[in-house]
């Protein structure tokens, strides 16, 4: 795709959806960890029901080091995985801790450290936690409608990432991956997307496989 028709697109999208952001409610960087940790394979919705309790229960990052295992897999039961991000969140929260002065790293390299962190959990707890911009957020909708759009060609996360890099300025990294979140979630469905509806039709090589 050329730069000219990957600007057109981002400026489709944001026209189009001018408050794209997080859909996950936070209000501290350790609370976006979180939140976001919760939010694989469950509705951004299901986590903020969960969370509205939790985050009045569990304030600090010492809260988290020190809470019973069996009893935080209740609290969090209903986003799935519970036993999994249980064990994560509090692992987590020790190794802050202990190895980090009870402080949530802001970078990169020392984020990736935490257990359960990878590149898309770091990249959203620093652009939203810290106002950093490390790298491109590729959740389920941005792998979906990269690929359909032609703006890779690759089925891993970190490369996709890596070939949206290349091809979005910088200052573009941290709205991109909302704006696709956001048309995914009302067009672009991964079942049944709306073509005839899409504002991006005349740009997607894709359309012509979902007139149907």
């Amino acid at each position: 795709m050329s730069t000219k028709d990957m600007d057109k697109i981002l400026l489709l999208l944001k026209k189009e959806y001018p408050k794209a952001k997080i859909a996950l409610n936070f209000s501290t960087p350790l609370e976006i960890l979180v939140a976001t940790v919760l939010s694989a394979q469950c509705t951004d919705k299901r986590v903020n029901i969960v969370t509205k309790s939790l985050f009045k229960k569990y304030r600090k990052v010492q809260d988290y080091a020190k809470a019973n295992l069996k009893t935080f897999e209740q609290e969090i039961r209903s986003t799935g995985f519970y036993r999994n991000k249980a064990k994560n969140i509090i692992s987590t929260a020790q190794k802050i801790v202990k190895d980090f002065n009870s402080k949530l790293p802001d970078s990169m390299d020392k984020l990736l450290q935490l257990p359960g962190v990878a590149r898309k959990t770091a990249n959203i707890v620093l652009l939203n936690g810290f106002g950093k911009v490390d790298g491109i957020t590729v959740d389920t909708h941005v792998r979906r409608l990269s690929q359909r759009l032609g703006l890779t060609k690759n089925q891993d996360p970190q490369k996709i990432e890596q070939d949206l890099m290349k091809i979005l300025d910088k200052k573009e990294w941290g709205k991109f991956s909302y704006l696709l979140i956001d048309h995914g979630r009302k067009v672009c469905d991964a079942k049944k997307p709306k073509c005839l509806e899409c504002i991006l039709q005349k740009l997607c090589p894709s359309r012509k496989d979902f007139y149907a």
